[in-house]
């Protein structure tokens, strides 16, 4: 492992590229219908309302019991880079209506190139564990700007946050051993595999193998050889020398090019003559077969030469519950490469992150608060202006409860279960307790300081260690218990009476 001298990241990718292009202004990075419904807010005269949206997810990804926040950082470069250039605007004053008119009035144009965002963000930290419809972030500000951010926050937050959260699951698997994250070759793009590769490392991965990654971030880097570096020489034997001779205090050997076992006495070999140079082999590497039994007789080996100190590695297809597996079956594997089920998701494509406005001022100035109701129970939002507050006694969590900001939270706290309201939680004051959003910008100014990625990588590992072994399983998870604070479910009971009575006239 090659670890990267603490300094400050190099760059930020989101800024400079974005596949094969290169860009220095991601601002249209929207929908276009977020583009049209700011024009028609304008047209409206709505632009500058005062609106409040949560991004949240309804679903935890993996059929899994929690969810890492990921993605901040990136939102915070997005807002504070937002700008409509003349570029930009050249560009959208070519696009034209189905009768050929300008799609935009030049004077909406000008007035998006002289904006500057005003918004309010609260947000949950990275590293945080969160569940369904809990506000990840709560926007504050201009409807119309307001409206602007929502394809570009959860095309921010979506994706590292699935994959912090597969990576923290792959961790956990692991049972403490390090967790490469070696999936450069089959991420989605550019940025999807430094995003991915951040995620992971945000999510309990030890290093990378994304060089790129390793000098922006500053992730500590591994890598081996590969199997064409055997394949190059006459001989497996041959391969290993030569490597041994040029990196001698990184060696590790691939042993499954030709036959495992083979390859693992010749590595035993090649280890004794390093050793006579005062060098020593550091690991070997397996990458196909039955891991498992390949790993006891590797171990078996290794050790009956003397070898104990050297690590076993272990790659090909990794998930959490093909580590789960190997572990139960005494595999001796001392640290895991996991590639494309960790960039991917695999198994889950996206992370089903939402934004909906909540509340919206009237003309005098007052809130408004407002739902998307459905035919669908788990699609109907919440109204209002949100926060979180989580319980917790004795270093372990206890339950979290959304709350409303205008009707505040009492002392002792009444939550109901949104999908039962025969379920209802008592939080006795006596609980220690912490609100989990914290102000990121205020009125367009930012407030907050980023912490450290070293300092957001341990925070995980803490989150996750005060919740129940029960939400952290795999197969039919503990359900972690986040109810609504009795008033602002009373709110919300009312304002859906009051909408469907509407509809019905």
């Amino acid at each position: 492992m090659f670890i990267n001298e603490k300094r400050k990241p190099h760059l930020d990718p989101l800024t400079e590229v974005v596949g094969s292009v290169p860009v220095s202004n991601l601002s249209l990075l929207t929908d276009f219908y977020q583009l049209s419904m700011a024009y028609a807010y304008w047209k409206a005269g709505l632009d500058a309302r005062k609106a409040v949206f949560h991004l949240f997810f309804r679903r935890p990804p993996f059929k899994g019991g929690f969810t890492i926040a990921c993605g901040l950082e990136s939102v915070i470069n997005f807002i504070e880079n937002f700008h409509i250039d003349d570029s930009d605007v050249e560009f959208l004053s070519t696009l034209k209506s189905s009768a050929g008119n300008p799609y935009f009035d030049i004077k909406f144009l000008k007035m998006l190139s002289q904006m500057k965002l005003t918004v309010s963000l609260d947000a949950v930290p990275e590293g945080t564990c969160v569940f369904p419809y809990e506000p990840l972030l709560r926007i504050e500000g201009p409807l119309m700007q307001c409206q602007l951010l929502e394809s570009p926050l959860l095309n921010l937050i979506n994706f590292p946050t699935l994959i912090a959260t597969k990576a923290a699951r792959i961790c956990l698997a692991a049972q403490g051993d390090p967790v490469s994250e070696f999936g450069l070759r089959r991420a989605q793009g550019v940025d999807g595999a430094l995003s991915a590769s951040r995620s992971a490392y945000i999510g309990g991965c030890s290093s990378t193998s994304n060089v790129l990654a390793g000098k922006i971030f500053n992730i500590p880097l591994q890598g081996t050889i590969t199997h064409s570096w055997v394949m190059a020489f006459d001989g497996e034997e041959e391969a290993f020398e030569a490597y041994a001779k040029i990196m001698p205090d990184s060696c590790v050997f691939l042993v499954d090019t030709y036959d495992t076992i083979a390859g693992i006495k010749t590595a035993i070999r090649v280890g004794k003559q390093m050793q006579k140079s005062g060098k020593k082999l550091m690991a070997v590497r397996l990458d196909s077969g039955d891991l498992a039994q390949l790993s006891i007789e590797s171990r078996k080996l290794l050790d009956d030469a003397g070898f104990e100190d050297v690590k076993i590695i272990a790659s090909n297809e990794l998930d959490e519950t093909v580590i789960s597996e190997l572990k139960r079956q005494g595999a001796k594997i001392s640290m895991w490469g996991v590639g494309t089920n960790l960039v991917t998701g695999k198994e889950q494509g996206a992370l089903d992150g939402v934004y909906k406005l909540s509340a919206l001022q009237d003309a005098e100035g007052k809130w408004r608060y407002t739902l998307k109701l459905s035919e669908q129970l788990a699609k109907v939002s919440n109204p209002g202006l949100h926060q979180i507050r989580r319980y917790f006694s004795a270093g372990v969590n206890l339950a979290d409860v959304i709350y409303d900001l205008e009707t505040g939270i009492k002392n002792e706290c009444v939550a109901v279960d949104p999908f039962d309201p025969t379920k209802v939680m008592k939080l006795d004051d006596t609980l220690e307790h912490r609100d989990l959003l914290v102000t990121v910008f205020s009125e367009g100014k930012k407030v907050y300081d980023s912490p450290p990625l070293e300092e957001i990588r341990k925070k995980t590992q803490s989150e996750l260690a005060s919740f129940p072994v029960g939400v952290k399983r795999f197969l039919n998870p503990h359900t972690y218990s986040v109810g609504m604070e009795q008033s602002l479910y009373e709110i919300k009971t009312q304002l859906i009476k009051k909408i469907r009575k509407a509809s019905v006239k």
